[in-house]
């Protein structure tokens, strides 16, 4: 006979394997993620010249006086300049169908009638629309750098979102400092960590107190007038957060939303009025530009890849152009990263190394003839010098400096060609067909040609092609993914998990030994519930490779739910015999799984989760429909029955100690506490008279909450022993209780952090883990991993049925700042984290209260004073399958989707479905890693303090 696995080998080999998964996943996540390619340096006038001659920096330029260094560049473009200042308007969070309608329909009359000033523009003439569509992730630090650099960021770029650092590419700010503009900032104060040093003056405001949605603009405008009457500076930027932070706590259809579009119509109508149309010809002409970053859906979120997120506005006031009518105004397409190349042409700096934007359609039409194509030129010679550093050299050869002005190329005609062949080929052969035609040009234009008019024009269609063709090419170029790393973070991941089922299937069949042929027998291990928790786990896995599936992966959580629960309910209808007359103990689980069925399914309707079918109404949208007030009023009620239950759920031990008493009291106390802040505050956008008192109010209710869950993990162990009571049954009560203590205080907290209309499913959760804490006093029927897998399943279906996804659009970034007085990253990360993982996070501190339920039912047969087999072996067969099946099912889908992505590294959807997956499958391991320490602590403490005390009670009796 094999000898058993100790407790301290199992824990060895745990951390073990929790350690090789965790170093592996890092490998992996930063091997995978790309890193986009750059060019180190700035552009100077070396950007002027033809990128196959001597393309060094000029030394001499940093030497410049920044006059002359502006004289220089304007001297060297050849494009004159019809503006001298700037005036850059962002207003976070607005999307183009705002203002420009959608489809090629107008906005709706709610939108449209909100900005009557704007909507004047455009018809007019004055104004020139486009729908810029932004890349992927929809946050507003890597949109600001793309809208600055031309620079599509990579895809980690949202979690540096909330630390942001100094900018140290090439960018259009760095440029007009380096010519001596002067630069003023007020509004976001992202552009100031950005940018440090580089504004004569500013006032920042935090993007991040998204429940402020007014005074965040107020500081801003009240400057507006008085910078409009100076002419000490060039550049103004002015970035108002309040549309955003309206969309985050009310979504697109908020009553606040037509008000604060019209307090944005006004300040566009004082910008065109005072800033530009009040100044004198002799002041020099300003360019007014209004952007967004970003969308929003409609619930207000962003971050993800769908057209409401990426549909952000560019909008140019004081050009001259050629516009007639409303629709040439408002149905044009560009992309965010175009804003770069347009704004240098303009204003005459170089354009910025890594841009990978294309001048925006139709903003050169003012120019004169030769300008324009020496704009299309340079915005082709700066994508060429990009494309050289990735491009093999070997293709380039048979160019040479000025080879299509001298006529002189060897190896190449000078007719135009049919492009063929690879990518990179095509584009050389693009650009090379652009060049031919534009010197064409200059040459019937010195001739005054009577084709020069049509030449001109395929010039202007051969740059068109191959400058959209370059950039659509760059924009989606990466490093290499380095394979050896990726391949030793897979292995590491692949070992992990072989450890963590190894000692799975170990434990598994040193607890279900007896008797032997039981175990041997194939009816025992396709018993129906395991075999259904083994093919959730193959369903899972093979749904990883469909992207449709990944977004709508909510289905087989919900699927996964119910099932089990009709399965537990024939399975109990079949053990008790009905007919015979009522059966107490039977009728008290039938009830039990009936209330979870119950649950399970207004758990499914009260979100329609995923992407495709989320117009879909459910119960949320409904409540939302026939008003705030319901909703408010089942956030009270929930709040009420949550405090009810805790007291009934604390009750039920029979304890009437002092240390139970006074945690009944803090359940009380925080729980009205909270009830006041959502009666009073919670309805309300923070103004300040009142952002202060609710701040205090949470403060408290969070360190009475952190004082419960802590305290009675600590305290009670010491507490509640009795006398005539077993080990079991004394360790069962303990754990019992601080189990209770810990969801319930989880429950309170998710409360005050989550949404209002996330107050029903809360309650609904709390309900699913005490109707299961209630089945495991009375024995589940079934094996005590699968319990235990089940449970974790209900928490995944409790993750999407409070409207989370696999895209980064539904994270609630409202609830992560209440509380907090002042930004703190790592403090609005880590509530953050909890309002997303609410539900996997409750199911696995309800862990802890199912061992304190097992080990009150199993109670009965221990009748000894003392554990009658060593502590060690006690904790590995209860704390064996709670700490093992999360881990190892965590594992298996880990490493399963570690290889999808793998798989799907050059998938179309790579990075709007697959990606975004793997940061949540990331954030789960971190959220099982979190349960399971929880899990292990507190059970060890409770066990440990529990022998200590029963031995001192022990001596002192026989004393």
């Amino acid at each position: 006979m094999t000898t058993a696995m100790t407790c301290t080998r199992l824990t060895a080999f745990t951390v073990a394997g929790i350690f090789l998964q965790i170093v592996g996943l890092s490998i992996f996540v930063f091997g995978f993620f790309p890193v986009k390619p750059t060019l180190s340096g700035v552009s100077g006038s070396e950007s002027y010249r033809d990128p196959f001659c001597d393309s060094s920096p000029n030394s001499n330029e940093s030497e410049l006086h920044s006059e002359k260094l502006r004289l220089l560049h304007q001297e060297l473009s050849g494009i004159s300049l019809k503006y001298d200042r700037l005036i850059l308007m962002v207003i976070d969070g607005l999307p183009a169908e705002f203002v420009l309608g959608r489809d090629g329909q107008p906005p709706r009359n709610v939108w449209k009638e909100s900005m009557p000033y704007t909507q004047s523009l455009l018809a007019k003439g004055d104004a020139i629309g486009y729908h810029a569509k932004a890349a992927p992730p929809t946050v507003t630090m890597p949109r600001l750098k793309a809208m600055v650099s031309g620079a599509i960021g990579g895809f980690l770029d949202v979690a540096f979102n909330f630390n942001t650092q100094a900018f140290l590419e090439d960018n259009l700010l760095g440029q007009f400092f380096r010519i001596g503009w002067k630069m003023v900032m007020l509004g976001d104060e992202t552009w100031l960590k950005l940018f440090p040093g580089l504004f004569m003056r500013q006032d920042g405001v935090s993007s991040f107190f998204v429940k402020d949605t007014v005074q965040v603009d107020r500081n801003v405008s009240r400057h507006i007038l008085h910078e409009l009457n100076r002419d000490d500076w060039n550049f103004l930027i002015l970035h108002y957060l309040g549309l955003d932070h309206v969309g985050h706590t009310g979504g697109r259809n908020s009553p606040l939303m037509a008000a604060k579009l019209k307090e944005m119509d006004d300040i566009v109508r004082t910008m065109h009025l005072r800033g530009m149309m009040d100044r004198d010809h002799d002041q020099g002409q300003t360019l007014l530009i209004v952007v967004s970053d970003h969308g929003m859906t409609d619930n207000g979120n962003h971050g993800g890849s769908s057209y409401e997120e990426t549909d952000s506005l560019m909008l140019f006031i004081g050009l001259r152009s050629n516009v007639s009518d409303y629709g040439a105004a408002t149905n044009n397409l560009a992309f965010q990263v175009d804003l770069t190349p347009t704004l240098a042409l303009l204003f005459g700096v170089p354009i910025p190394k890594n841009n990978v934007g294309v001048v925006v359609p139709g903003i050169l039409n003012s120019l004169r003839d030769y300008e324009q194509l020496r704009a299309l030129e340079l915005n082709s010679w700066q994508l060429l010098r990009l494309m050289q550093a990735q491009i093999p050299s070997s293709l380039f050869e048979g160019f040479s400096c000025n080879c299509f002005v001298d006529g002189i190329c060897e190896g190449l005609g000078l007719d135009i060609s049919e492009c063929s062949g690879d990518k990179e080929k095509q584009l050389i052969c693009l650009f090379r067909n652009a060049a031919v035609l534009h010197n064409i040009w200059k040459a019937k234009k010195l001739t005054e040609s009577s084709s020069a008019m049509e030449d001109f024009s395929r010039a202007l269609d051969a740059y068109d092609t191959f400058l959209k063709t370059a950039s659509e090419w760059l924009a989606s170029k990466t490093t290499e993914k380095p394979v050896f790393l990726l391949g030793l973070g897979l292995s590491a991941m692949l070992l992990s998990c072989f450890v963590c089922v190894t000692l799975f299937l170990s434990l598994l069949k040193e607890v279900y030994q007896e008797p032997k042929d039981q175990v041997c027998s194939l009816s025992y291990w396709l018993n129906l519930e395991e075999v259904f928790i083994f093919a959730v786990l193959v369903i899972l896995v093979i749904s990883m490779g469909s992207s449709s599936m990944v977004e709508e992966e909510h289905y087989i959580w919900h699927f996964m739910a119910s099932t089990f629960h009709l399965l537990l309910l024939f399975k109990t209808a079949k053990i008790f015999d009905f007919s015979k007359g009522r059966n107490i103990l039977g009728d008290y689980k039938v009830g039990s799984i009936f209330l979870l069925l119950i649950s399970g399914r207004l758990l499914r309707g009260w979100r329609q989760g995923g992407v495709n079918w989320t117009y879909v109404t459910d119960i949320s949208k409904w409540l939302e429909q026939v008003g705030s007030g319901y909703v408010k009023w089942i956030h009270l009620i929930s709040i009420v029955l949550v405090i009810g239950l805790g007291l009934f759920t604390v009750s039920r031990t029979g304890s009437k100690r002092k240390s139970v008493c006074v945690l009944a009291l803090s359940f009380l106390t925080c729980g009205f506490l909270i009830l006041l802040h959502a009666g009073r505050y919670q309805d309300e956008m923070f103004e300040v008279s009142t952002e202060f008192g609710a701040t205090v109010i949470v403060k408290i209710i969070y360190l009475l909450l952190f004082i419960s869950a802590i305290g009675s993990a600590l305290v009670l162990p010491w507490s509640i022993l009795k006398k005539d009571k077993s080990f079991l049954a004394e360790a069962g009560d303990c754990l019992y209780l601080i189990g209770s203590a810990y969801i319930l205080c989880w429950c309170l907290l998710q409360l005050l952090l989550q949404q209002p209309i996330n107050s029903g499913p809360m309650l609904l959760l709390l309900i699913q883990t005490l109707a299961v804490s209630c089945l495991s006093s009375h024995g589940f029927q079934v094996n005590e991993w699968v319990e235990i897998a089940a449970l974790y399943y209900m928490g995944m279906a409790g993750h999407f049925a409070l409207g989370n996804s696999n895209t980064l659009a539904t994270i609630d970034v409202a609830g992560a700042f209440i509380g907090i007085s002042s930004h703190s990253t790592i403090l609005s990360g880590i509530l953050m984290f909890m309002i997303t993982y609410a539900s996997p996070m409750l199911f696995l501190l309800s862990l802890v209260m199912y061992i304190g339920a097992k080990l009150r039912n199993q109670s009965h047969s221990t009748i000894s004073t003392q554990p009658e087999t060593s502590l060690g072996h006690i904790l590995k067969l209860n704390l064996g399958f709670p700490c093992l099946v999360p881990l190892c099912i965590n594992s298996i889908l880990l490493t399963a989707y570690t290889v999808v992505l793998l798989l799907m590294r050059n998938h179309l959807f790579v990075w709007s479905v697959f990606s975004p997956k793997y940061l949540y499958v990331c954030a789960t391991t971190l959220c099982t890693y979190i349960g399971v320490c929880i899990l292990a602590v507190t059970v060890t403490y409770a066990f440990f303090v529990t022998t200590f005390c029963r031995s001192n009670r022990s001596r002192q009796d026989n004393s």
